[in-house]
């Protein structure tokens, strides 16, 4: 019997993959609730539903059958039913939703104009709390009073608008609780101040959340975890505004308080470590000093002894565990050349529920044991699109510059041959205080289908490789860390010998565009480029970014006023004349992190000195275009960049 050839990914296959996330075990360790998100190019949205599979084995099954978007379930802790989120009526936000496990009609808890999100059970099944946006401007449903003038927008703080979000000053987000059986929702927490991450207290007594409700909080990055009644009443700060953090969870006996975070405040670059507090209050212990790593996520096991939480590491992100009572160092328990995403665990600690993903594998869901042994997996939901597409698997490779360790990857182009050399692209990632690593990238995979071979790198910047490494990039933007990204291309091109010197691209989008930027504009080695939603002008972004006033200070070290002479030096723009590289630009017209005025600058300066250079915009999209803006900008952004490059690196193919 004859196999059917491999074909080459395309970007057409994103809306072919069945996206995994969130998975949930059910209090018994008997199911586990997962979302499965699929693009629609033909409805140009994003739809999900709930599915269920056994831990025991089996197919998993669709649970819900929402036409949009079915999210964020929740096991009620006595098993019987699961809250979801839900944006099954029709020009209404996602609402809160909860249905019996064992069949039934879900019933809507709530009908609130700004939505639902974050729903968490109460101890005993009896209430559900949940976030909602209050206040803001409303759009009026009278078509005649819809063409009248808007009201003016009075603006008094420095915090007040957000990329994905819009303005934000006026529409704080609080705490809400609401009978599981149904009745009128309950604000607990109000205020002008916008909370987070709600946690209920084992006894049901007490509600954490997060919020930033100092007199400074326009002017630094700090939160607190707070306690507040279920009931509502006056909030209680547990702990001391030393610097930012999230995710509180209460110890199974209630006495104690985990989160993470940081106790360094207005810092660029610090790890985010594991902390505990007496519900009492007083000093906080750091569980992972002793672990130069970026912690995420803590979460209990059932008796209290342990604390299991995801870190970056070199690429990857595994499952560790600290003792609570400190005293040990941190252990991993979950590894490998992979990246897990949400975790979980049963009620009675001995299982954990995870998604994981590689560079050829996109989320599938997980079970193990609650020490990582005995991992079995237990969806395969994208095996029949695996088993007709070429994916590459990256090479990794590493490399030492400066007196640092950095590791980068190349994967091969589709069809490959030994004996050609292929056209290459050179792609830096955002942040920079992210990493590249063992995840699926479906943009890698598509440019290696249309035949390119793909380098990418993680340049001093990145996490997962220690504080001293991460924070090496504040105040040397286009520094170090620009001659860290080419000695990885040196390097891959100096092993790789199917890499073509004499063809290669560069491409990257916000930090990675201000690298693509700030690289063209010191070096002519590249046939081509394409920076998306960059910053290039560090001066004017300080002022327009969502972000801008304190990012800016913590990257630079420094503010506008006091040491201009930075600002203008490391911006792309001020080297505009020395870019002859052919340079494709692409932004988004509601991106608020990086506003267009930074792709509206570099293109008309460009224009303006006659260079090739062509400047694509995308109307109602944010920051965030590549990785959820709608599934046809999301198609049309890939045609436009391999259409780009194929006519300026690919002629050489033919011959």
């Amino acid at each position: 019997m004859t196999s059917t050839p491999l074909r080459p990914m395309v970007p057409e296959d994103i809306t072919r993959i069945q996206f995994v996330n969130d998975p949930q075990l059910s209090p018994d360790g008997r199911q586990i609730a997962f979302v499965v998100t699929t693009l629609s190019e033909a409805k140009d949205e994003y739809l999900s539903n709930i599915w269920l599979v056994d831990v025991a084995g089996g197919e998993p099954r669709r649970f819900t059958n929402g036409p949009k978007r079915d999210t964020i379930p929740r096991w009620s802790p006595n098993g019987t039913r699961l809250a979801f989120v839900s944006e099954r009526q029709p020009k209404k936000k996602a609402q809160l939703y909860v249905i019996p496990v064992h069949g039934g009609e879900p019933v809507c808890l709530t009908d609130l104009k700004n939505g639902v999100t974050s729903p968490v059970w109460s101890p005993d099944s009896t209430r559900i709390a949940f976030l909602s946006t209050v206040g803001g401007w409303q759009e009026p449903e009278d078509e005649e009073e819809k063409q009248k003038s808007k009201p003016a927008r009075v603006i008094d703080r420095l915090k007040h608008k957000y990329n994905g979000e819009g303005f934000t000053d006026d529409r704080p987000t609080h705490l809400f609780v609401v009978a599981a059986g149904g009745g009128e929702p309950r604000q607990i927490t109000h205020g002008d101040y916008s909370d987070s991450d709600p946690a209920w207290s084992p006894d049901g007594r007490w509600l954490a959340f997060v919020s930033a409700r100092h007199a400074r909080r326009d002017l630094d990055n700090a939160s607190d975890v707070w306690l507040v009644s279920p009931d509502g009443g006056t909030p209680y700060r547990l702990t001391d505004t030393a610097g930012p953090l999230s995710s509180p969870v209460f110890s199974p006996d209630g006495q104690t308080v985990a989160y993470v975070g940081s106790h360094r405040l207005n810092e660029a670059g610090r790890n985010a470590r594991i902390f505990t507090i007496s519900v009492d209050g007083g000093a906080s212990t750091c569980l992972t000093t002793g672990l130069d790593r970026n912690c995420h996520a803590p979460r209990w096991t059932s008796h209290g002894e342990w604390l299991c939480f995801t870190v970056d590491e070199h690429g990857n992100v595994p499952l560790y565990r600290v003792p609570s009572t400190g005293g040990n160092a941190p252990e991993r328990i979950v590894g490998g050349e992979r990246q897990l995403g949400d975790v979980s665990t049963s009620a009675d600690g001995s299982l954990l529920a995870f998604s994981v993903t590689d560079p050829v594998s996109p989320p599938e869901v997980l079970v193990s044991h609650a020490d990582g042994s005995g991992e079995r997996q237990l969806t395969d939901l994208n095996h029949s699109w695996k088993t007709e597409v070429a994916l590459s698997r990256p090479e990794r490779f590493h490399y030492e510059r400066a007196g640092f360790e950095l590791d980068g990857w190349v994967i091969k182009p589709f069809g490959f041959e030994p004996s050609k050399r292929y056209p290459t692209l050179l792609n830096v990632h955002g942040g920079p205080m992210s990493q590249y690593g063992h995840n699926f990238f479906d943009e890698f995979q598509v440019y290696a289908g249309a035949g390119y071979a793909v380098v990418f790198t993680n340049p001093r910047g990145s996490q997962g490789y220690g504080e001293e490494f991460t924070r090496a990039v504040v105040g040397d933007w286009g520094g170090g860390d620009y001659l860290d990204v080419l000695a990885g291309l040196d390097e891959a091109c100096r092993r790789f010998d199917f890499l073509d010197p004499d063809r290669l691209g560069i491409m990257g989008g916000s930090y990675g565009g201000f690298m693509t930027s700030w690289i063209v504009g010191h070096t002519n080695r590249f046939k081509a480029a394409c920076s998306e939603r960059a910053v290039n002008n560090l001066y004017s972004f300080f002022g327009t970014s969502d972000i801008g006033p304190l990012f800016g200070e913590m990257q630079s070290g420094t503010l506008p006023w006091e040491n201009f002479a930075w600002y203008i030096e490391r911006s792309p723009l001020t080297y505009v004349k020395e870019m002859t590289t052919p340079l494709l630009i692409i932004h988004s017209e509601q991106d608020l992190r990086c506003p267009i005025e930074q792709a509206e600058q570099l293109f008309i300066a460009l224009k303006r000195l006659g260079r090739d250079t062509t400047f694509i915009r995308f109307p109602d999209e944010n920051h965030e275009l590549s990785r959820s803006g709608r599934p046809r900008h999301r198609l049309e952004r890939f045609r436009y960049i391999l259409d780009w490059f194929s006519t300026r690196l690919l002629p050489r193919m033919l011959e």
